[in-house]
């Protein structure tokens, strides 16, 4: 599932709090996250934090230390902070959260040859030894095009937000098209915050749909005003198939009665409910979404040290074609930094969201 890095206010940040470490072992990680910073990226630290205190138990692994670290949701912030971590042993870093952050982390490490597991979404800030085990879209469009093609889809247009996150799914979009053989029959733009803007470009979007297949909208929060403003436009528009991404994967959006039968892609839903109840069992509240993202991080971590010795933090270990399976399925870490997940195809549905394509077990040419 594709998440947007989560916005800072414009307040000073706070002082970072002191480091904390988990466990006693002798393999040292540390965990970079903006604890102190304000608002939802905060409240994501911490539950981000949990969920990394709740792998390190689940799997019982005495041989890892957790050096956790904040970095307040500042570049500054995670230079001292992976600073310290270097300084105290870490042998591998989990975070940064934010692309800046995680930018700021990666020179560091790379030039002490330390690898880095990274939460951004932005895989401008990947590099060799500096991993992002984020929802990128790019897996996301990748799938539910692929997919939809499947079904006979072969021509696709898409109505995409005018921000970072919308330049990255136009970019997967064409480079999709290109690689699947699909047809992209329009493809526009529209400033979030401007209503009539976003009129003009679902208009441009139903002239095209004698020509259209499927409409594919990214942006599950727009998706409901988007397609609202296609059924305006007349009955050729809403015969389009409509698609979507792990961002519709919220109560708001599946139950939006407008998005009925539209297909979308994310990780397989067991996983996380399976994780949720155990993490409201342990802490009373339930985690953000992105928790996930530590839990595996962590777990992979605890694995490799168990299993694969000294090499355990190598390129060649992390980058593993076969990849590894976390709570929302397999996943593998490229050589370039950027990852590959294993996603389901979903269509939205009166009592929720309905797998109607399963996430593979195993990548392709994998053993």
């Amino acid at each position: 599932m594709s998440m947007p890095d989560l916005g800072l206010g414009s307040r000073p940040p706070p002082e970072p709090q002191p480091a904390t470490a988990i466990g006693t072992g002798q393999v040292k990680v540390a965990l970079i996250l903006p604890l102190t910073a304000s608002g939802n990226a905060g409240l994501a630290a911490q539950s981000m934090r949990n969920a990394a205190e709740m792998a390190l138990a689940e799997f019982n692994t005495s041989g890892v230390q957790l050096l956790v670290k904040d970095d307040a949701g500042t570049p500054q912030g995670a230079q001292a902070a992976a600073q310290q971590a270097l300084q105290e042993g870490a042998e591998i870093i989990l975070g940064p959260l934010f692309a800046p952050s995680v930018a700021a982390t990666g020179q560091l490490a790379r030039a002490r040859g330390i690898p880095v597991i990274a939460f951004s979404t932005d895989a401008n800030v990947a590099a060799r030894g500096v991993y992002l085990l984020s929802f990128l879209p790019e897996s996301d469009i990748d799938r539910v095009i692929s997919y939809s093609m499947s079904q006979g889809k072969r021509a696709v247009a898409a109505l995409v937000p005018d921000s970072p996150y919308g330049t990255v799914v136009q970019a997967a979009i064409q480079q999709t098209a290109s690689r699947r053989g699909a047809r992209v029959a329009a493809l526009e733009r529209y400033p979030q915050q401007d209503q009539q803007a976003m009129q003009d470009a679902i208009r441009r979007v139903a002239q095209a749909a004698t020509q259209t297949d499927a409409v594919l909208i990214p942006d599950g929060a727009d998706a409901g005003a988007i397609v609202q403003g296609l059924g305006a436009a007349g009955p050729t528009a809403r015969r389009a198939q409509l698609l979507g991404t792990g961002l519709w994967d919220e109560p708001q959006v599946l139950g939006n009665a407008a998005l009925q039968g539209a297909w979308f892609a994310a990780p397989e839903p067991t996983g996380y409910r399976s994780f949720a109840t155990r993490y409201r069992t342990r802490f009373g509240r339930d985690p953000v979404r992105t928790a996930t993202l530590s839990y595996d991080a962590v777990s992979l971590v605890s694995a490799l040290v168990k299993t694969q010795g000294a090499q355990r933090f190598s390129d060649q270990v992390l980058a593993n074609p076969s990849g590894f399976s976390g709570i929302d399925g397999i996943f593998r870490l490229r050589g370039d930094g950027t990852n590959e997940r294993g996603l389901a195809v979903l269509r939205v549905a009166p009592g929720g969201a309905q797998v109607i394509s399963p996430a593979p077990k195993a990548f392709p040419g994998s053993t």
